[in-house]
């Protein structure tokens, strides 16, 4: 398969998982893909610290062949730190690399990296090329993930997404809110569409997407090739199978407290054999409490998961929570 046809299966009307820090791990994407999630993108990876600390800094861009077409994401504020690092990732045969220019957390801003580029568009510009020349002459895509600014005053995604298509750019995500609105107010989906219309290349549309209905109202109001789903997959991994039901049928698919049961306790499981139990119970926490929110009971079963450290509590208070519900 070229790159051309990488592309087209990249973006033809798939769903994207998008890449959540502390979330999105490759438990999680398993999760996500056994449930109908058309293309995944890693944690995001640092580039210093693929150069400093590859093996630690790897353990995010983890993935087997079964989570393909997968795509590794990299961020960083200096085009040569973020080549070498586009090197490094190379080797771990991802479908695509993705170079995160819209993380607005004060740490990665603070390095000038994430949605801190967009007030410095031209070494955006360079760290796009730097990126390009790595994956020449291999089949490689390169996405460019971006905001809508850095504030209110600065919008600038249009001319923003426009040199990093010249810079090499073969897909643009585009998360139409600024920097300074975090995750904030409404995403503004007509930048989407002044994207769309103005480019030549694949656009991902992404923000606000929590249900079916605004899936569909993504694709038809700003006509962008594929969506990604952020924080409407926390606790909601069933949103995938969701969303292409109701394109495809105009009708609900109902996820019965059963099914939902099974899902979280092989998510637990494969959390388990990643990362191991201590770690993993951890880490699940959050996980669960997005899993039992909006459940009879719920707010219960979370302070027992919060406070137990033992495996056989944890899976006795789901199964309680979820066949008492049913």
């Amino acid at each position: 398969m070229n790159r051309v046809q990488k592309i087209s299966e990249l973006t033809n009307q798939k769903i994207w998982v998008a890449p959540l820090a502390g979330v999105t791990d490759k438990a999680y994407r398993a999760i996500c893909k056994a449930n109908g999630a058309d293309v995944l993108v890693s944690e995001m990876v640092s580039a210093d610290g693929l150069f400093y600390a590859k093996e630690k800094s790897l353990e995010y861009a983890q993935f087997n062949e079964k989570q393909r077409p997968f795509g590794i994401q990299i961020f960083g504020n200096d085009p040569k730190m973020m080549a070498q690092g586009a090197e490094i990732i190379l080797q771990e045969k991802p479908d695509f690399i993705d170079i995160n220019m819209g993380c607005p957390v004060k740490k990665v801003v603070k390095r000038g990296a994430g949605s801190a580029l967009m007030k410095t568009p031209k070494i955006a510009m360079e760290i796009t090329k730097a990126v390009k020349q790595v994956l020449s002459g291999t089949d490689v895509p390169l996405s460019v993930k971006f905001r809508a600014g850095w504030d209110m005053d600065s919008i600038n995604c249009l001319e923003y997404g426009l040199m990093m298509q010249e810079a090499g750019a073969d897909i643009l995500c585009l998360h139409p809110r600024t920097r300074s609105q975090m995750f904030s107010g409404k995403s503004n989906w007509t930048l989407i569409k002044e994207l769309k219309a103005n480019v030549e290349i694949p656009v991902i549309g992404n923000g606000d997407i929590w249900n079916v209905e605004d899936a569909k109202q993504m694709f038809e109001q700003t006509g962008c090739d594929s969506i990604m789903i952020g924080r409407g997959v926390m606790g909601n991994p069933w949103i995938f199978a969701k969303i292409k039901y109701f394109l495809e049928t105009a009708k609900i698919l109902e996820i019965d407290n059963e099914q939902m049961l099974q899902t979280i306790l092989q998510h637990l499981e494969l959390a388990i054999k990643y990362k191991g139990e201590t770690r993993a119970l951890r880490e699940m926490r959050s996980h669960l409490s997005n899993y039992t929110k909006g459940i009879q009971g719920g707010s219960r079963a979370r302070k027992i998961i919060n406070g137990s450290t033992d495996l056989e509590t944890i899976v006795t208070t789901l199964n309680n929570l979820f066949l008492m519900e049913r």
